[in-house]
């Protein structure tokens, strides 16, 4: 067997890999994507053609825009906008902040019982969520802050795991910069934000990112913890629009509604799903 024939081969297998390889990709990415577009369809349908529809149809021929009409009076979806975009700003705003100081402290600063500390902190990761949720329930209960913001938001201002990540990420800074700032008479806050913030400045994004995605599907704790309309969020509307028989009745704007609730988490994606990318995948600093 020549060089010739053998090349041939090697290109025909790398064809046939790259084949197999794209079409498994196009499978997947239809049964990830094909919920997403039935969402859209369906929300673009008028209320008697879905309703006619014996067989789905995959298409519509006249599509509407009532349902979205439809979906912001139903309830004042407009004002759980605004619940929620207030909620998820400030949340994230003191995670961030929180998170920054906690981790510089665990990975630059020298105490006694620093490691013991931290281990325990780590420890708090294998609390289930619905111990926490019990706990911060009767503690902001207690202090009279169900229905309002700051009971919304207290219990979500740190997070362990976003603290051990950034901590990691902070600890393999080189050493040398820290000290030749000391020697500079650079205190440990300027070092902070002029050294360490930059140069971790993707996993910061990541955890911002990720944390706004959390806040703005939050349910069960702003489900637990408010009853007054006013301070709904969004999640609370499209369960109050599937409880009050409207959504049941009329599918097509409940559809709309959810295509409007979750119109801005895609858009923010497709945004930084490259920084989302490099700050999960960041594996150090290089000194």
């Amino acid at each position: 067997m020549n060089y010739d024939s053998i090349e041939k081969s090697a290109r025909i297998r790398r064809r046939v890999t790259r084949v197999i390889v794209y079409t498994l990709l196009t499978f997947w990415a239809v049964m990830v994507l094909f919920p997403f577009y039935w969402m859209l369809l369906t929300s673009v349908k008028s209320y008697s053609a879905y309703s006619s529809e014996f067989v789905p149809k995959l298409y519509t021929l006249s599509p509407t825009l009532q349902n979205y009409r439809d979906a912001f009076t139903a309830v004042p979806l407009a004002q759980y906008f605004v619940n929620t975009v207030i909620f998820t700003v400030v949340t994230t705003a003191l995670m961030v902040f929180v998170t920054v100081l906690a981790a510089f402290g665990f990975a630059r600063l020298n105490f006694k019982g620093k490691d013991l500390a931290f281990t325990i902190f780590l420890s708090l990761m294998m609390i289930p969520n619905e111990l926490v949720i019990i706990t911060n329930f009767v503690t902001v209960t207690n202090l009279d802050l169900r229905n309002t913001f700051l009971g919304l938001i207290l219990p979500s201002v740190t997070s362990v795991f976003y603290i051990y990540l950034l901590r990691e990420n902070f600890a393999q800074v080189p050493d040398e910069l820290y000290y030749a700032a000391k020697v500079d008479g650079t205190s440990d806050f300027k070092y902070l934000f002029k050294v360490m913030i930059p140069i971790c400045r993707p996993t910061i994004i990541t955890i911002t990112i990720l944390k706004v995605i959390e806040c703005w599907n939050s349910y069960v704790w702003p489900r637990l913890i408010t009853d007054d309309q006013a301070y709904f969020l969004v999640s609370n509307g499209i369960q109050e629009i599937r409880e009050n028989g409207f959504g049941r009745e009329n599918i097509p704007a409940m559809m709309a509604a959810v295509v409007v609730i979750s119109v801005p988490l895609i858009v923010l994606f497709l945004i930084f799903h490259k920084k989302i990318m490099a700050g999960v995948a960041r594996g150090g600093t290089k000194g």
